[in-house]
């Protein structure tokens, strides 16, 4: 097992090393110069060439490059130019309202999705299945922005239950803090647990006529037994995959959603970065962001050899 994750842990070494390069050409190669942007329209030559000096800009790119892969490999992402702090601060202030949709939202797709799946893979057929499908295939199509004004529109406009926007942290209480998550957990939630739902039932179809479910069968275990230890288990490695896809989706992807419901998150801070032009925050975001959807496909692929015995992890 150790020696499975050295390797794994390796292999993203190219992976990072790649992003790495792209982000940085990505930012640098947007048209316009960054410190004018940053100064506005009455800034003086004299001060944009002050403030390029000062980022950095005048060097070759390749210089740049360096200099900048140097120093996130020391711990540093660089200087905010608008907010006067380092970038890893900035990350650590906005990371918890990020990390707290997140998880609420998995939940919520994964409480929902599993049961639907299971059930209409057993229903196979019957309007039962029908049913969710048609459900989970309109969850999809609905854009998660779309259906968050929608949810904000009945239960904070028409019934005044949960409040419209805005955020809460932790140290309000518990309920206070998840009281401002519902509806934006819902409808980040809801998109993934269609997607969840689908793969599941399609996961469950694929074991529940083997031979050893029909033995399962044929020794009179209950079917709750037979659905959730024989078939769930073994149609585990499709279903572990996409939670953890759509997990890595929802930090990255909640940028839209955030900003509708005026969540100070890794969204806003992105936006307002990419809007000011702050070259540091953007490249730090951006890298930290998907180190987050690496280390979560790290975490399901280290996973499989607990869902699955015939995953022989480390093993030749």
């Amino acid at each position: 097992m150790f020696a499975y994750i050295v390797k794994r842990i390796a292999s993203l070494v190219p992976v990072l090393f790649v992003v790495s390069i792209v982000i940085f050409m990505i930012i640098h190669m947007t048209p316009g110069d960054p410190a004018a942007t940053i100064l506005g329209l009455e800034a003086t030559p004299e001060q944009i060439a002050e403030l390029n000096e000062r980022m950095g800009l005048n060097e070759p790119i390749h210089i740049q490059y360096i200099s900048w892969v140097a120093n996130v490999l020391r711990g540093d992402l660089g200087d905010s130019i608008f907010m006067q702090q380092p970038v890893t601060e900035s990350i650590k202030e906005h990371f918890g309202p990020t990390v707290s949709l997140a998880i609420f939202a998995q939940l919520i797709a994964i409480l929902l999705a599993i049961p639907f799946g299971i059930i209409a893979a057993y229903k196979r057929g019957t309007l039962v299945d029908t049913v969710l499908m048609s459900v989970s295939l309109l969850g999809m199509a609905i854009p998660g922005f779309l259906l968050g004004l929608f949810l904000m529109l009945f239960f904070s406009v028409y019934l005044g239950w949960l409040p419209v926007a805005g955020y809460r942290g932790l140290k309000m209480g518990i309920w206070t803090h998840y009281r401002y998550l519902i509806l934006p957990a819902l409808s980040l939630g809801t998109v993934q647990a269609a997607l969840i739902t689908r793969m599941t039932r399609s996961a469950m179809l694929d074991v529940l006529y083997l031979n050893y479910i029909k033995t399962a069968r044929a020794k009179g275990l209950k079917e709750s037994v037979v659905l959730l230890k024989h078939s769930l288990k073994n149609a585990a490695l499709p279903i572990l995959t996409v939670v953890g896809s759509s997990f890595g989706t929802l930090v990255t992807g909640a940028v839209v959603v955030e900003s509708l419901f005026n969540i100070p998150g890794m969204g806003q801070l992105i936006l307002n970065s990419i809007t000011r032009r702050d070259i540091a925050v953007v490249q730090g975001v951006v890298l930290f962001v998907t180190l987050i959807y690496v280390g979560v496909n790290l975490v399901v692929d280290l996973l499989y050899g607990v869902f699955d015995p015939r995953v022989r992890l480390g093993r030749k």
